[in-house]
């Protein structure tokens, strides 16, 4: 005799509206689907397995009474000022707070004060100062210097992590390659915290737009602000925020008043985006930022999705020859790694709770991201100062 899971339609609808899923295209892997949603049938357990998997929701959900109460840290999401967040979207939200809950707890265990940078800003001061505050704190006044994207963001990266910021970028959900992140629905959000600041930035993203997101997110965590990056936020009751941010960000990648003071000398010097590039050593997109932003436009053209040039540019940087671990570091972010890695091969964080934080499922990946961090099982490789630098 098939047994059957007495579960309630409504769940069955909850987890395809979750997904943004018609029900029409379900019925080629899952036939009588229609009549599972009318309640005229009832699936079999390894028939709501699959279906959970295809739907990216824990089976565990389909045995409750009701669909569950999805809360966000956003209000942007709260606010439904934007569309139903997709199952990758959520997921990854989920996770970045298990990891900043994680974190938190070990960074209390271990005695360390809350990171004095969150919330050392307030929303209504100078753009300029608050971008040269952030800079200062992360040592790093002099990078203008920088012509690559890629150098430039991981030296961002790196600072950032170094005084204790958790930087996670990723271009999939919970590290599964079949579920990439979209650029169009988001670009990367913050998670204030005085012990444990999180930034997340979506990886499927261009080079160049991810070091905009990452300046806008560090804004976020100085005015300790937890913050959403989307491209449709005109309506929302945070635009004055995230317009703030957007304003100490380019000031963070160009300070206004050195663009002010060449319009000073010479305002016929600066006409283009292409004047700007010459003088100031910059690539076509930052130089025609800076433009926007003298023009007063607030950066609202530079935070349009790039559509098929994202697609390529992601494309190509997924071709790009570099080792698992190396993306697995990245996408985890290295301190995190670091932390989770040494609590677990010191007995304190469970192997299968490390794996959970990590997004891996083999002890074997545990091990060798062990190796790839230079972290053996009697080392205390543990970043257990704010300031601190891993293994080389």
């Amino acid at each position: 005799m098939t047994y059957r899971v007495d579960v309630k339609p409504e769940l069955l609808r909850w987890a395809r509206e979750r997904a943004d899923t018609r029900v029409e295209s379900l019925i080629g892997k899952f036939p009588k689907y229609r009549q599972w949603e009318s309640g005229e049938i009832k699936p079999t357990y390894k028939q709501l397995e699959n279906f959970a998997k295809a739907v990216h929701v824990g089976i565990g959900y389909f045995f409750s009474s009701e669909p569950p109460e999805e809360t966000f840290p956003f209000a942007e999401i709260r606010n439904k000022a934007l569309q139903r967040p997709s199952p990758d979207l959520i997921d990854t939200i989920y996770l970045c707070q298990l990891r900043q809950d994680w974190y938190r707890e070990f960074v209390r265990l271990k005695e360390e004060d809350p990171s004095p940078f969150i919330g050392s800003a307030k929303l209504d001061d100078d753009a300029a100062i608050v971008a040269e505050l952030i800079l200062h704190d992360l040592d790093l006044e002099k990078y203008q210097d920088f012509t690559n994207w890629n150098g430039l963001l991981q030296l961002l990266i790196e600072r950032a992590d170094m005084i204790g910021v958790l930087v996670m970028v990723s271009g999939v959900a919970i590290n599964n390659t079949h579920r990439s992140l979209n650029p169009e629905e988001f670009r990367g959000f913050a998670l204030a915290d005085p012990f444990a600041p999180l930034i997340f930035i979506n990886g499927a993203d261009t080079k160049e737009a991810q070091l905009f997101t990452l300046a806008h997110e560090l804004a976020h965590l100085w005015l300790d602000k937890t913050g959403f990056s989307n491209n449709r936020l005109e309506t929302s009751s945070q635009q004055l925020i995230e317009d703030q941010c957007d304003e100490i960000a380019s000031e963070m990648l160009v300070p206004l008043t050195a663009m002010l003071k060449e319009f000073q000398k010479d305002g016929e010097r600066l006409k283009t985006a292409a004047d700007v590039e010459q003088l100031f050593r910059v690539t076509p997109r930052i130089a025609q930022y800076w433009v926007d932003c003298v023009d007063r436009y607030l950066w609202q053209k530079g935070r349009q999705p790039f559509g098929q040039e994202i697609k390529q540019l992601y494309n190509k940087q997924m071709n790009n020859k570099v080792s698992y671990y190396s993306i697995l570091t990245s996408r985890l972010g290295d301190r995190f790694a670091r932390a989770v890695v040494a609590d677990t091969l010191e007995g304190r964080t469970l192997f299968r709770d490390a794996l959970h934080l990590l997004g891996i499922s083999k002890i074997k990946t545990f091990h060798k991201l062990a190796d790839h961090l230079g972290i053996s099982p009697i080392s205390s490789d543990v970043p257990n100062t704010r300031r601190f630098i891993g293994n080389s």
